[in-house]
């Protein structure tokens, strides 16, 4: 049996290209295999109309199976309850006061501010060309651009670019997780170096892409919302025939092979301190790719190419705000009026907090093509109070016989869903919250943040890393072969060589069953390919792994580092600086 098409939603379509004789012909066929295939072994999601090919591992249609039942056990978001009953969307524009003028003049100013950027960042060793890094590594060389020496500050210039004009601190205080921002720049270039289609196409060609694993094929059409990925290879001309016919092509992991992106993302990491996912999103023409829907991320919509018609809208519920899963595709009939409806175009930027609904459709016969920053899934208070009260529970256990008494003999006669109020069922929620209180006391935050971090090791993108620095890491330093089998260089730390931690967010130390430092050098670009890479320490070495730890961003000599024994002190920052976790101020060799 042929792969399955996608052609059958389309041939009807008044908007799709008529296809040549030979297409027709063959495409007849597909249509008729696709139609056998869905009623002998497809099945539905959930409210979602995903059609299913069995023994396919479908990771986003395995998420939205997850999220259909897990939404139902959704909690309430108290902090966030008054502040979005208020929600107003902040759309920053240029205002001007002749209508003629007003695109001309906007461009003038936009173009004001990035210069004004610019040649701040000329006199400033604390702020970066955001615009010249993204110049410089869109040769895909990947490390032509030179960090200032701070990553932090690298890291908040990169978002103080992306958010321009809105600087990060009234981003955070104003709008951070409260309400979605529309920044207009009529500048159209302004993210042009990040992505583009040519580059796509590209990234097709040279690299093995699979269906369903790196790129989805999706279609919304008379409210059904379809996944029309076929087995195998990716192929531009499968990729680009399905374009063709308004299907839309989504990368779910563009960062793994886009140099710019995965220094886009892995530099927003330092900021962020979790992992930060990019999705790649092309449109065709008058088409549309999802239906509404909302998402339990925090998305930036970075408009590369063309332009998109967005329309938002508020969470259905109370209960729907900061969700912390993503929410089913919702029915035009069920999400109401948009408190937004708004044409994107290129250098644009669109942010939705997690539970705005949203749905994006091209029109006036233009292709959209964007890249949508995800972060902080799964990194709430409810997160961590996750990590924190077992552990908090397991020590009270051990410590307090009050958690250890026996429950009352006959509290099965009247607490339960069958027991009206009584004062035995008073007495016995009583006992319960007097426990609570004492939990309290056994809550560790430390532990419970080391566990936070801990997944978030394992999430990460490996650093980023500019020229100047690959010089001074394992990366490009060191010993090199030549002709002849011949090996030049020796890269020799002593007590004078001064070293920092590569970045904040690249280790954490552990205290298990033993210390251990967990790391993200060594992480694949591809999301969790390989288990979460660690290494033990001896308690010896604890206090020199601190150091370093709390002198970040400052370089510090191997001499000063507290750890008594110098040849074990040596041996163990030449292990760090082999590992990629450590570079050093100067290139050794």
């Amino acid at each position: 049996m042929e792969p399955v098409s996608a052609f059958a939603a389309y041939s009807k379509c008044k908007n799709a290209k008529e296809l040549n004789e030979r297409k027709r012909k063959r495409n007849s066929q597909k249509i008729s295999n696709q139609k056998r295939k869905k009623q002998k072994a497809g099945k539905q999601t959930e409210g979602a109309n995903l059609q299913i090919q069995p023994k396919e591992k479908i990771k986003s249609i395995k998420k939205l199976n997850n999220a259909n039942n897990k939404i139902k056990l959704k909690g309430k978001i108290n902090d966030s309850r008054n502040i979005h009953k208020k929600l107003k969307l902040k759309i920053m524009k240029k205002q001007n006061k002749k209508v003629k003028k007003t695109k001309k003049k906007s461009t003038q100013i936009t173009g004001t501010i990035l210069k004004e950027r610019v040649e701040d960042s000329e006199n400033n060793s604390n702020d970066i060309n955001c615009v010249s890094h993204l110049n410089n590594i869109s040769n895909e060389t990947n490390e032509e651009y030179h960090s200032n020496g701070n990553p932090i500050q690298d890291s908040q210039a990169l978002f103080r670019w992306i958010l321009d004009p809105i600087d990060i601190e009234t981003f955070l205080s104003n709008y951070w997780e409260k309400t979605p921002v529309y920044v207009k720049r009529d500048v159209h270039n302004y993210y042009k170096h990040i992505v583009s289609t040519p580059l796509l196409d590209k990234m097709l060609r040279t690299n093995h892409i699979l269906f369903t694993k790196n790129i989805d094929i999706t279609s919304y059409s008379n409210g059904v919302r379809e996944t029309h990925n076929p087995p195998g290879r990716a192929l531009p001309s499968i990729v680009w025939d399905y374009y063709q016919n308004k299907c839309s092509v989504r990368m779910l992991n563009p960062q793994t092979y886009i140099p710019m992106i995965h220094s886009l993302n892995a530099t927003l990491q330092e900021f962020f301190g979790c992992f930060v996912g990019a999705n790649l999103y092309l449109t065709p023409p008058n088409s549309q790719g999802f239906a509404p829907h909302y998402d339990d991320v925090e998305a930036f919509i970075l408009q590369i190419e063309g332009q998109k018609r967005w329309r938002l809208y508020r969470p259905l519920n109370k209960n729907e705000y900061l969700p912390r899963y993503s929410s089913k595709n919702f029915d035009q009939s069920e999400i109401g009026k948009p408190i937004l409806d708004t044409i994107v175009k290129a250098g644009d930027l669109l942010y939705l907090p997690r539970g705005t609904i949203h749905q994006g459709m091209t029109v006036d016969n233009t292709h959209s093509l964007h890249v949508t920053l995800s972060v902080y899934q799964k990194n709430s208070w409810t997160d961590l109070l996750e990590k924190v009260l077992p552990q908090a529970l397991k020590e009270a256990a051990e410590n307090d016989c009050r958690f250890r008494e026996g429950l009352p003999l006959d509290y099965l006669t009247y607490v339960g869903a069958a027991y009206d109020a009584s004062s035995h069922k008073d007495i016995f929620k009583n006992r319960v919250k007097n426990l609570i209180t004492l939990l309290l006391e056994h809550i560790d935050i430390d532990n419970a943040a080391d566990l936070m971090a801990k997944n978030h090791i394992h999430d990460f993108l490996p650093p980023f890393l500019f020229k100047n620095e690959r010089k001074c890491t394992v990366a490009e330093d060191g010993e090199i072969m030549t002709n002849n089998g011949r090996v030049q260089n020796h890269a020799e730390i002593t007590p004078e060589t001064r070293i920092r931690l590569l970045r904040l967010h690249c280790i954490r130390l552990i205290k298990e069953d033993t210390y251990k430092v967990y790391y993200s050098t060594e992480n694949s670009k591809e999301f969790h390919e390989y288990e979460p890479q660690f290494f033990e320490v001896d308690e010896k070495f604890i206090l020199g792994i601190k150091q370093l730890i709390n002198s970040y961003p400052d370089f510090i000599s191997v001499k000063e580092v507290q750890i008594q024994n110098e040849d074990e002190k040596i041996q163990i920052m030449k292990d760090l600086w082999e590992k990629g976790l450590i570079l050093t101020e100067h290139p050794l060799c």
